[in-house]
């Protein structure tokens, strides 16, 4: 969960997202060193006279400035490609859920159990319990294991919806008519949010997303009892 005044991402939650986080910290060490380099050609192009010609015309800096821009992308762009072969390789999941999205609220259906599915939607202000969060608690949590590689399946049965949890660095469209899939496995117990990334309307913002991660014992115990009521 984001805090007040918090200027970089959520604590992740999940192996993909801490690869984001390492790969965010290492993208923004270049980006540091190539504006303190501008910065110092810069400063001393202002406060230096420039009297010889080989300064302005010399094979040798534009070799320079040609090769390191290309060193620098090879260094961002292996581990951009690395992650993004992560977060789209899906195989053998553990469980799979099919998330469907509403005006405006989301379904869930857990394909590996018999008659599982439900509806969730925002919880209204008057029945928040305390600590629950205001436009971002749900009557019905999707609830996951951990430890457990989860496959989603996201589709929309309306309009374009976008099913985001940035504690777990997953972002999808719910497309119409379109089947998109991703995956995540959570490390330890927890309640992440997230809401609807697309501007799907006018109750765009009352969209929100909540995963309970469990152990497996009590996961299969929530199971029983979704099943049984």
């Amino acid at each position: 969960m984001a805090h007040p005044t918090q200027l970089g991402f959520q604590d992740a939650a999940s192996p993909i997202m801490e690869e984001l986080l390492h790969f965010h910290d290492h993208a923004l060490m270049a980006v540091l060193l190539i504006s303190m380099l501008v910065l110092y050609i810069i400063s001393v192009l202002m406060s230096t006279k420039l009297s010889s010609t080989n300064t302005i015309d010399a094979q040798e800096i534009e070799m320079v400035w040609t090769i390191m821009p290309a060193i620098i992308l090879i260094v961002i762009a292996l581990p951009s490609l690395r992650i993004l072969y992560l977060m789209d390789e899906i195989s053998s999941p553990d469980m799979t859920v099919k998330t469907i999205g509403h005006q405006w609220y989301w379904s869930y259906e857990y394909s590996d159990f018999t008659d599982l599915n439900f509806d969730s939607y925002m919880m209204p202000t008057k029945d928040l319990a305390p600590g629950h969060f205001r436009l971002l608690e749900v009557d019905n949590r999707m609830v996951t294991p951990i430890g457990t590689a989860a496959r989603i399946l996201i589709t929309a049965e309306d309009v374009l919806h976008s099913w985001a949890v940035p504690a777990l660095g997953v972002k999808s469209d719910a497309i119409p008519g379109r089947l998109n899939q991703t995956s995540f496995l959570i490390a330890h117990p927890g309640v992440y949010y997230g809401q609807c990334s697309e501007i799907c309307g006018a109750n765009h913002s009352f969209m929100p997303i909540v995963i309970e991660a469990l152990p497996v014992t009590n996961f299969l115990n929530w199971v029983s009892a979704a099943q049984g009521a």
